[in-house]
């Protein structure tokens, strides 16, 4: 309501306020708030201890239960497959079967694809989604996620590790990705056996959103070196190095055959997705497009020797399965250090991923996710794929997606497609000499273009403009910078939400509304009347030593712009503050001492603090710095309505 108001207001409110007075003497409906027991302080953080690390309460199935079975519950727990696989049927197994072939005709061109993106040789991309489906389907507890090498994560990889080895093509810039995709897999477990999964969460879904756009927009320009034939092209992947080197080599450094090739098939993979969006039954025309592709234009090159006219392939790919890389490791040495910062910035990328997926379908679906399960799962694979040739593995949500829709039943979907890959890995690379690398930038474009999320982008506009700023501060600092530095501004723009929310909670002024005993932010309520000689405010937030000040100070000039705006109108001013304490989920000896200070310069206003409902941890903390005694008992109520009651009534015989 204006707080300029009329006399007949103030006069409705008074009677109103009267009525409720009597109303509420006459029915005893005043409570005194209630001193909680004092807690024993080993108990406090114990409790404190295992809501944040403990909250699913991991351990509550074991209880009860005789050593045998606690026994076969703990292999269970690190196989889910042991538990779930009880009930596996040939039903299931067909619709497994058919999801797998389908995403691993997905899969397959795209780990050569984005083999290269971490610049490594094709098979390499070939070994992860051969190794790491294969562990996840034993210990990962996601019915529907798709394993395997993702673009972002490659390109993280590729631009990382180049910054410490620039000679791509060297031994030890292989190592140094078998370094990284150990330590991603420690931290992954890391993060497991310490319940610190909660981390994740601090990348907020507006900065992932920016982040990822970026990104695609990175991977896809950095493939116009293999869509345009460019032989020399820039390392950096900031978008202005990148147009400056494709630009510098129009006149002498394209090859039009490449361009037919790269633009015929993109169009064509591109009108399948575009198919499968409108027709959702027709998804595996999409999912079997880029292998289409990758047949027709190896067969297209081999027939004509284009390779001969300037056109790009992949040349060899090695045959057989994944070597032993267990001596390659860096556990010492000038990389250690590399390795280890690549591995965890690479390693919560893709758990955040992963888990972004895996929640997404486990909630379609609606079955439980085990967090912790998918953090073992992931870092387990990650450490084994370091050991047998392979770098860092997630899910990915393309080929998740194709699985969901090809009806995947359980993880043996991904077991399928690793034997398909083994399959190829065994048999059929060396058909793939001939491949154009056009084809393979054609894949990844039209892959990383679903990264690109306009309508989220837009509903963060009108959501949260903080939010919106968050996506484009780590969307710009990815296309004009570099994925780390992008990274780093969403984790810092995000912790900064965070810092601020913390720093300055909202505070506001209540009223009553009309003909109820409810009180209601004035500005969201208009009609909400504010009660002669009071002013309520809400703190929405705990009260520590980082809001303290700031809460006291905003609670003063609430107080001042009140009574100048109260002394205009024929409303009374300000005789008591009544703090609305609800949501103050706690308090510390920083906000005690702001509400001793407060409460003095209300004394010295002639204006008396009362507090209304008070939680049972912040009551404790009253009563543990005598606050309770030095405010007074008998000003601390159950409700707002309750200290509206009983000191207008006091008011009244006044």
């Amino acid at each position: 309501m204006s707080h300029r108001v009329s006399d007949e207001v103030v006069e409705r409110v008074t009677e109103e306020t009267r009525s409720v007075h009597s109303s509420r003497r006459h029915d005893g409906m005043i409570h005194k708030v209630g001193a909680p027991p004092k807690q024993n302080l080993l108990n406090e953080i114990k409790e404190s201890v295992m809501e944040t690390f403990f909250a699913d309460k991991p351990l509550d199935h074991f209880k009860d239960q005789p050593a045998s079975r606690k026994f076969v519950l703990g292999v269970q727990a690190v196989f889910p497959i042991l538990d779930w696989g009880r009930s596996y049927n040939l039903s299931k197994f067909k619709g497994d079967l058919v999801a797998g072939l389908t995403i691993a005709s997905l899969s397959i061109p795209q780990d050569i694809a984005y083999a290269k993106l971490a610049n490594l040789q094709p098979q390499y991309g070939l070994y992860v989604s051969f190794v790491a489906p294969l562990v996840y389907a034993f210990m990962g507890s996601s019915r529907d996620i798709a394993i395997g090498p993702v673009s972002v994560v490659s390109l993280l990889l590729g631009t990382m590790l180049t910054d410490e080895i620039s000679d791509y093509k060297s031994h030890d810039y292989l190592r140094l990705a078998f370094t990284a995709t150990f330590f991603a897999g420690v931290t992954q477990m890391a993060l497991a056996v310490f319940r610190l999964g909660f981390l994740i969460d601090f990348l907020s879904h507006a900065a992932i959103v920016g982040f990822l756009a970026g990104a695609a927009i990175t991977i896809a320009l950095q493939q116009l070196k293999g869509l345009l034939g460019i032989k020399h092209f820039t390392t950096k992947t900031d978008i202005i190095s990148v147009m400056h080197s494709v630009w510098s080599n129009v006149h002498h450094g394209w090859n039009w055959q490449t361009i037919v090739i790269g633009l015929a098939f993109l169009a064509f993979i591109l009108a399948t997705k575009y198919l499968a969006k409108k027709n959702k039954k027709l998804f595996w025309v999409s999912a079997l497009s880029p292998l289409v592709s990758f047949i027709l234009s190896t067969f297209f090159v081999y027939i004509t020797r284009a390779d001969k006219k300037g056109v790009a392939i992949v040349s060899h790919i090695e045959k057989g399965v994944n070597p032993s890389s267990a001596k390659e490791i860096f556990f010492s040495g000038k990389y250690l250090g590399s390795g280890i910062q690549i591995g965890v910035i690479a390693g919560l990328i893709a758990l955040t991923e992963a888990v972004a997926i895996g929640r997404t379908f486990a909630s379609v679906k609606d079955y439980p996710l085990d967090g912790n399960k998918e953090m073992v799962a992931m870092g387990t694979m990650n450490i084994i794929g370091s050991l047998t040739s392979a770098y860092v593995a997630t899910g990915s949500f393309s080929r998740s997606a194709v699985n969901y829709m090809a009806g995947c039943q359980t993880a043996v979907s991904n077991i399928i497609m690793s034997i398909v890959v083994l399959l190829t890995l065994v048999f059929l690379t060396p058909l793939f000499k001939y491949t154009p690398n056009a084809v393979l930038a054609s894949i990844i474009i039209a892959a990383v273009m679903g990264l690109i999320n306009i309508d989220a982008v837009i509903l963060l506009w009108k959501i949260d403009k903080f939010d919106f700023v968050a996506c484009m501060g780590a969307f710009f600092g990815v296309i004009f910078k570099s994925v780390e530095i992008g990274l780093l501004i969403a984790v810092a723009i995000s912790f900064a939400k965070i810092l601020l929310q913390v720093t300055r909670p909202r505070t506001v002024v209540l009223g009553k509304l009309p003909g109820t005993k409810v009180y209601r932010n004035i500005f969201q309520y208009p009609n909400a009347t504010q009660i002669p000689r009071m002013l309520i405010i809400r703190v929405d937030s705990a009260i520590y030593f980082s809001n303290a000040n700031y809460i006291k100070d905003r609670i003063l000039r609430w107080l001042r712009e009140e009574d100048e705006q109260r002394k205009e109108s024929s409303f009374p001013t300000v005789e008591y503050l009544i703090v609305e304490m609800s949501p103050v989920t706690d308090i510390d000896t920083s906000g005690i001492h702001a509400f001793e200070d407060l409460h003095r310069s209300l004394q010295k206003r002639g204006v008396q603090l009362l507090l209304a409902n008070p939680g049972t941890i912040v009551m404790e903390k009253l009563y543990a710095s005598k606050l309770v005694k030095v405010i007074g008992e008998d000003r601390i109520f159950l409700s707002v309505g309750d200290a509206v009651a009983t000191i207008g009534s006091k008011v009244e015989e006044v």
